[in-house]
């Protein structure tokens, strides 16, 4: 099972992480980050590119 784990104070809402995996990650309607914590497991690839690329490595993929 994938936990997808987000560290939000350290966060600042890039959006990187949704170009990366829009099945898991989106901001709402004020601009902040949501997401699913435990996605699909098909979805691991997305979660793990999701944490590559978020500028501030707030992004952990467990599991």
């Amino acid at each position: 099972m994938v936990r997808v784990i987000v560290d939000l104070e350290v966060c600042q809402d890039h959006g990187q992480c949704v170009f990366a995996a829009p099945d898991i990650f989106r901001l709402d309607g004020e601009g902040h980050l949501a997401y699913t914590g435990s996605p699909d497991d098909s979805l691991r690839a997305d979660a793990e590119d999701a944490a590559d690329v978020c500028p501030l490595q707030a992004i952990r993929v467990e599991g």
